[in-house]
């Protein structure tokens, strides 16, 4: 299993033998920033070495910053799986995991969670219903109101503010329009609509007088959830803080992005109106279609920067360019909305 195109830890990794306890297998999945390995009861996520600008992986401490605020972060929504913060280090040739030698990377331990309860799967399966939806909502809305607010974070809930998260993706795409699901056409429609819209500065300004903008989760979807016997909702935004400070309506539109792009109409509607009527936030709908059209469109671009990263095997790349493309023409759905 091992690929010389992968950092030699990872490889390490991939053998059994390198973790303690009862391990028959180590799978190993890629995102285009982390690798993540899973290993008997546990999972071990480390970052890649990697700078997009908006995120910064490029040196091992900032990697050691990053998973330290990881395992604070998560803890906030679930404190029994984020367990701590590992090290591999190098002996003269000889790797181990939290052993003697030098440091030469950090990662996350997770408690790993039952697979067939991720929200993913369930949704595949054809098993996610309205109660497993209000479960997500008895766990999201007092997340919300006991989040971190006030004037600090007020700033970032400004149009002007939300414009750099927003705008900065048309920036890093331009150079992949001709991919799949991306022409120019559809590129400049979605970026004409998110402009106009972030010149309705009111709509936002209420928001922040309303006291929505939070210390949110900033990455709100089915594969950060899992359904088992609580609400498990992990893998929040650490790396850059103006993700993750933001309207709650930006989170909540993710995941209401999430369910369309599933073909679960139904039921992001149902989320929307039973989030709204249990947290009173009645001015979300106005924000909705916005944020969902920016959801979308980051998980595009996720999975064309995914796609382009040569450690990653073709039949994962061509995956993630025919999802991006499912994104990038969902994304044009909500810009061409006249409700919004």
């Amino acid at each position: 299993m091992s690929d010389a195109t992968l950092p030699p830890y990872v490889n390490f990794l991939m053998d059994p033998a390198s973790h303690s306890g009862s391990v028959d297998e180590v799978q190993l999945i890629q995102t285009h920033i982390s690798f993540v390995h899973v290993a008997g009861d546990f999972v071990y996520k480390w970052k890649k070495e990697v700078d997009f600008g908006f995120l910064d992986f490029s040196t091992l401490q900032k990697r050691k910053l990053c998973c330290e605020q990881e395992l604070v972060l998560n803890r906030r929504l679930c404190p029994e799986i984020y367990l701590e913060v590992v090290t591999i280090n190098l002996d003269g040739d000889r790797f181990s995991l939290g052993g003697p030698g030098e440091v030469v990377e950090y990662g996350v331990k997770m408690a790993r969670m039952p697979e067939e309860k991720m929200m993913g799967r369930v949704v595949k399966a054809g098993g996610l219903n309205e109660s497993e939806l209000d479960r997500i909502i008895d766990v999201l809305v007092p997340f919300y109101s006991e989040a971190t607010g006030g004037e600090a974070l007020a700033v970032f809930g400004k149009a002007d503010s939300v414009g750099v998260n927003v705008l900065e993706n048309f920036d890093q795409t331009e150079s992949f329009i001709g991919s799949p699901g991306l022409d120019r056409e559809r590129f400049e429609k979605i970026k004409a609509y998110a402009a106009d819209f972030l010149t309705l500065e009111d709509r936002f300004q209420q928001r922040i007088d309303e006291g929505r903008i939070r210390d949110c989760h900033g990455d709100l979807y089915s594969a950060n959830i899992c359904l088992a016997d609580k609400v498990y909702i992990f893998d929040c935004i650490e790396f850059n803080e103006r993700f993750r400070y933001s309207d709650v309506a930006a989170d909540v539109a993710f995941l209401a992005m999430d369910l369309d792009f599933h073909e679960l109409d139904e039921l992001s509607d149902y989320f929307i109106r039973r989030f709204i009527a249990q947290s009173g936030d009645a001015t979300l709908a106005g924000m909705l279609n916005f944020y969902k059209c920016y959801r979308a469109y980051v998980r595009g671009k996720i999975g064309l920067f995914t796609a382009a990263d040569p450690g990653v095997d073709k039949a994962v790349a061509d995956s993630c360019r025919e999802q991006a493309a499912r994104y990038f023409e969902l994304a044009e759905r909500y810009a061409a909305d006249e409700t919004a």
